[in-house]
């Protein structure tokens, strides 16, 4: 009995010490989790809107200088980088840990803000600060659209944060060049034929964005690459048609990217609207302009779903996507038409 005793004893339920350590543990790792849960749902609140005009007024203040010709575009678009590193939870796309790595939503979105943001520094380095082709680039303006065209992945020597901050710093040497009256080699063109290559650009990326996202139910597609040129010809042959469909796993990364850029074009365009005032009134756009705000300005209500929805068209369930392309398909209609006024003479 002795022996069966010590057997038995050998094999007794923990004590009272093992379960509080289990207890510990499992209470660390619930609020682990709770946490995590906690600052992903902040962090996936996407930034308020800022008033261009009072944003520029600031910056001016701070560095001591007059709000010129140019100088509202310029400072929007530093502000626009500034949001995607200073906002809650900063920059999440290169993020290698919870919660930033789990998240997918607001790295789309952050992508979408640097693709427009992008787009403007190359528009400033190529056209808006240049008068002719033989004019030289801006020293300035070419390393800022070098550093935000820095890969979003890059976390490490160096991350693509300290990229971006330095692309800031050359914006800003190039509005303090700007603002400086001795400083005549830095100029901000506001002419028709500028807008209009950044326009273009716009009107691309739009377009792409409107076909991603219609792409979400599916459709069949005629192939029209070569259309409306008989001697026009292309390095591989396509399909007379081809099915086009957004992966149902990708639709919630096209959305948000297409709400990133559309944020970032609404304060770009209100800044243009500043910049650009003379030329706009004269070819009588500027309503044209503020038509392509306010379709945009639909893109960013409010999202009440939890999930990006993805219905079959006209089917019992919402389609998100086929929403966003409608405000975006019109915001593009409308910007032809402000292209096609100011090549008017």
């Amino acid at each position: 009995m002795g022996a069966t005793a010590k057997v038995v004893n050998m094999y007794k339920p923990s004590t009272w010490k093992e379960k509080g350590l289990k207890w510990t543990i499992g209470l660390f790792f619930i609020t682990f989790i709770l946490l995590i849960l906690l600052l992903m749902f902040f962090w996936s609140n996407e930034p308020d809107r800022f008033d261009v005009n009072t944003n520029a007024q600031e910056m001016s203040e701070e560095m001591g200088l007059q709000v010129v010709n140019g100088f509202t575009t310029t400072a929007t678009l530093a502000r626009l980088v500034e949001t995607l590193l200073d906002k809650s939870g900063g920059f999440l796309e290169n993020d290698k840990m919870p919660p930033g790595v789990l998240m997918d939503n607001m790295p789309n979105w952050e992508f979408g803000v640097l693709v427009q943001s992008r787009d403007m520094a190359l528009a400033l380095r190529n056209d808006l600060s240049r008068s002719q082709s033989q004019s030289v680039e801006d020293k300035d303006l070419v390393n800022a659209a070098t550093k935000f065209h820095t890969d979003t992945n890059l976390w490490i020597l160096p991350p693509a944060e300290s990229q971006y901050r330095n692309g800031i710093k050359s914006l800003k040497k190039y509005m303090n060049r700007l603002a400086t009256t001795s400083e005549s080699n830095s100029q901000f063109y506001s002419r028709a034929d500028n807008l209009v290559d950044w326009l273009g650009l716009v009107k691309k990326r739009l377009g792409s964005l409107s076909q991603r996202l219609s792409a979400s139910v599916g459709k069949e597609q005629l192939n029209t690459d070569l259309a409306g040129d008989a001697e026009a010809k292309q390095s591989t042959p396509n399909a007379s048609s081809n099915f086009i469909k957004t992966s149902w796993y990708e639709i919630d990364d096209v959305f948000y990217e297409a709400r990133g850029q559309t944020w970032a074009l609404i304060h770009l365009l209100k800044a243009i609207e500043v910049d650009f005032n003379s030329v706009l009134r004269k070819k009588n756009a500027l309503i044209s302009l503020r038509q392509i705000i306010r379709e945009l300005e639909g893109t960013q209500q409010a999202m009440w779903s939890p999930m990006i929805l993805n219905g079959k068209g006209f089917g019992f369930v919402t389609n998100h996507s086929l929403v966003m392309a409608s405000y975006i398909s019109r915001a593009n209609a409308a910007l032809i038409d402000l292209e096609r006024l100011l090549q008017q003479g």
